[in-house]
């Protein structure tokens, strides 16, 4: 199929570069002209794992291309998704739909013959409605159909989940638009991907409602684990105890500095805003965007306390900035109000990420990049995990502990565990763990026995 998406962003460029693995024709639209020129010389804007060679791979097949040119393309073409920003909106927390729209009234100029227009992007429910007026208005005569499509898809391992889905949405009001959207997933009917044909407004609302409730289940365990540190429990194990139970499930329940990046804290505030101007209230949704904004400064309040309650003059060793692993994706990481919590504390910062010093540096203010974690950790009071990256999964202790002023490692992801850290000589702090503020010795831990 001839396709076009509009937007080379994270959901645009991924969406694009898998459909045209697929064996579809793709252009890729976006008016950021250098962002085009990068994807035309071979570059890649995002990082992504395996993105580069996906993109590489299908160019050089002559199935994926890239242009700042809308007309020609949109005219060519038989599904047309729009994949572009939805922002959190400055001023009252809705989703900024201006480039949605924009889309929507650039696409309306260049039809011809029947199209399918498909949000990709991230949207309020009754958006679609909207693009579908403002094309109608636009261009009276065209013939087309609006449906939606969301993604997703997980940063870092985006290509497995848009190759391997757990389901496809799709929603339609205008049943000609079925057909060209089952061709266009038809590819992934060998691997038997639930395709869930839907009206459209329920499409849209099944996308934030999936992101709210990850949401609360990650605040839901980090509140857990500030219980456990009080009563004496080990959150880890807490976590397993409940995971087991297949009605709850593991996933998303570690305990850690709050959730962060593209979707969760702009798509569960946009649901709160649209549930408020429909006079239906979503108090969960309501709590967890509180308590996950308060969480992220609260964890500085954590590394300042296993530094005795003191960072003024002290340095402040912090490996991962990314609010996840496998990205580069700074937006909203639990990073951004640690480190600041503990400028404003007086400690001096030296940070090492993998990929994300780049985006981080306009965020951060006065930080001294390193090239490993060794190098952040030198002169440092205390180490923080930050983010979970594989390569902090294996610390060499003594060589950490030679390069710092003190051994104290504070572990906002439970990588480790504490007896482990403690027989190398290091106070460590973890979360939701017993004895939460003091130095902790080997504890028994209790393995779980699987049933056979």
């Amino acid at each position: 199929m001839r396709i076009v998406m509009i937007g080379s962003g994270y959901v645009g460029l991924v969406s694009g570069a898998c459909f045209a693995d697929f064996g579809h024709d793709v252009v890729c639209v976006d008016k950021d002209e250098a962002k085009i020129a990068k994807l035309n010389a071979g570059g890649i804007p995002i990082f992504e794992p395996g993105l580069d060679r996906l993109v590489a791979k299908n160019v050089a097949a002559g199935r994926l291309s890239f242009t700042t040119d809308l007309a020609g393309p949109v005219a060519a073409a038989e599904v047309v998704f729009i994949g572009v920003g939805t922002p959190t909106r400055r001023g009252d927390g809705h989703a900024d739909l201006s480039y949605v729209y924009a889309a929507a009234r650039e696409i309306a100029e260049s039809l011809d013959g029947f199209t399918v227009i498909v949000t990709k992007s991230t949207v309020p429910v009754g958006t679609g409605d909207e693009v579908e007026r403002i094309i109608r208005e636009a261009n009276p005569a065209a013939d087309f159909a609006v449906a939606s499509n969301p993604e997703f898809l997980r940063e870092g391992a985006a290509i497995e989940d848009f190759k391997r889905p757990d389901r496809i949405v799709v929603g339609i009001e205008d049943e000609r638009a079925r057909g060209p959207m089952e061709a266009v997933y038809r590819p992934l009917y060998l691997n038997k991907a639930p395709v869930l044909f839907t009206r459209r407004r329920t499409s849209e609302l099944i996308k934030y409602a999936a992101n709210a409730f990850l949401a609360m289940k990650i605040t839901f365990i980090n509140e857990i684990a500030d219980l456990c540190e009080k009563v004496g429990a080990d959150v880890k194990d807490v976590s397993r105890g409940i995971g087991l139970d297949n009605r709850i499930g593991s996933k998303f329940l570690h305990a850690g500095p709050g959730y962060g990046g593209s979707c969760f804290p702009k798509d569960t505030l946009a649901l709160v805003k649209t549930a408020e101007h429909y006079d239906a209230p979503l108090r969960l949704i309501e709590a967890t965007v509180a308590v996950n904004d308060k969480r992220k400064r609260a964890m500085a309040r954590k590394v300042i306390a296993a530094m005795g309650g003191e960072v003024r003059g002290k340095t402040v060793g912090v490996l991962g900035l990314t609010f996840k692993p496998n990205t580069d994706d700074m937006r909203d990481a639990p990073a951004i109000s640690i480190v600041q919590a503990l400028h404003d504390a007086g400690a001096t910062i030296r940070a090492y990420d993998p990929e994300g010093m780049e985006a981080a540096a306009p965020l951060l203010g006065e930080v001294t990049y390193t090239d490993s974690a060794y190098a952040a950790a030198e002169g440092a009071s205390a180490v923080v995990i930050v983010t979970e990256w594989d390569v902090f999964r294996a610390l060499d202790f003594a060589r950490l502990k030679s390069v710092m002023d003190a051994p104290v490692l504070v572990d906002l992801r439970n990588i480790y565990r504490a007896e482990e850290v403690a027989a190398a000589g290091f106070t460590y702090r973890g979360i939701g763990r017993p004895g939460d503020g003091d130095t902790v010795a080997a504890t028994d831990h209790i393995a779980v026995t699987e049933l056979q």
